[in-house]
This record gives structure tokens, C-alpha cells and sequence, in this order.
């Protein structure tokens, strides 16, 4: 199912025009969140891209009545524990491939997120999602202190309506797509 999921995300015909409408739906999202120190992922095998939207966001705070620095984060993975930290980026950040050949930012900080944009390859009821069946985000999560308020992205394409999550699964707090705030419903 998953190798099905990227396959369709990487031929979706439209995707420029979807990536633009989960940019808007994204900025609009953040608008009023409190958040100062916002977690995400570089964008691999036809993912959606946060960054674009996060920079604007960084921007807008450092522009605002009441300027504020506001950070991003991208992950790096811990190999031994299976996990991930996150370390500062910004637009030009001096980066390096991890052991995946993801893009990671070199020598910056760690920093901890209080939101964390998730990438999903499909997502259900619940707030869960399909990952790439690593569990680092899972493991992740369940040793984050404070846990980060979690938000997964995806394209509409990406809901599975019978997604059955395992027992290890760490439900998100917010599922966002391209038509708008998918979990939780209301």
C-alpha cells in the first residue's frame, strides 16, 4: 500500500496546484498559533513541502507589531536509538546528506519543537497515519518532552478510510491535506 501511495504522489497531474493549496491552507492554519519553535521535514519521494510556507511564517513573525524570532527545525536521525532531534534551519543553512541521503542542516543547534508538521505517505480516522514504516516519528514522539502538538500533511489522495492503526502508533493531533483540516473533524 505504501509503495502504491508514492507511486500516485509522484504522478499526481495537478500537484504544483495542490502543493499551492496546502501552502494556503498551512499559512492559514498557523495564523494564530502561538508556536515559536515549529518542527517539519525536507521534503523526499514526492512529499508535500512545508518549508515555503514555514519560512513565510518565520517572516511574518519578525515583521509583526511584536517581533518575534521564530525557528524551524529539520530532523536528524539518531541511528542508535532510532529516533530524531531536531536542529535549526533557515533558508541557506550549510546542509549535509544523513545515512538516508536526506538533506539534514549541518552543526546547527538542536532545538525543540512545541509543533511538529509530519509527513505522511496515507492517513485515516483518528488522526493516524502511514508513514514509511521506520517508527522514528513514533519513537520520537513517545520520548519528547514536552510532546509537540503534531500536525500531519498529505495530499487528498492519502486517506485511507480504513486504516487500522497498530498498537504502537502515535495518533496526530491535526491532520491537514489540500482541501483544508481533515482531524480532527468539527
Amino acid at each position: 500500500m505504501r509503495q502504491q501511495l508514492i507511486e500516485e504522489r509522484l504522478n499526481m497531474p495537478d500537484r504544483l496546484e495542490r502543493a499551492d493549496m496546502l501552502q494556503r491552507v498551512m499559512r492559514i492554519w498557523l495564523f494564530n498559533r502561538p508556536d515559536t519553535v515549529i518542527g517539519a521535514y525536507w521534503p523526499i519521494k514526492g512529499e508535500f513541502d512545508p518549508l515555503p510556507a514555514l519560512h513565510r511564517w518565520k517572516e511574518d513573525g519578525e515583521l509583526s507589531d511584536q517581533p518575534q524570532r521564530r525557528r524551524i527545525g529539520l530532523p536528524v536521525i539518531d541511528k542508535a536509538h532510532k529516533t530524531l532531534t531536531f536542529h535549526a534551519w533557515y533558508p541557506g543553512c550549510p546542509m549535509e546528506e544523513d545515512a538516508y541521503g536526506i538533506p539534514k542542516p549541518k552543526d546547527t543547534e538542536v532545538i525543540v519543537p512545541t509543533l511538529l508538521f509530519v509527513p505522511c505517505v496515507g492517513y485515516g480516522p483518528g488522526g493516524f497515519r502511514l508513514g514509511y514504516g521506520g517508527g522514528f516519528y513514533d519513537r520520537t514522539l513517545a520520548t519528547l518532552q514536552p510532546k509537540p502538538f503534531t500536525v500531519g500533511l498529505g495530499f487528498t489522495h492519502g486517506f485511507l478510510p480504513d486504516l487500522m492503526p497498530e498498537p504502537h502508533d502515535m495518533p496526530l493531533d491535526a491532520l491537514i491535506n489540500d482541501n483544508g483540516v481533515v482531524w480532527p473533524m468539527g
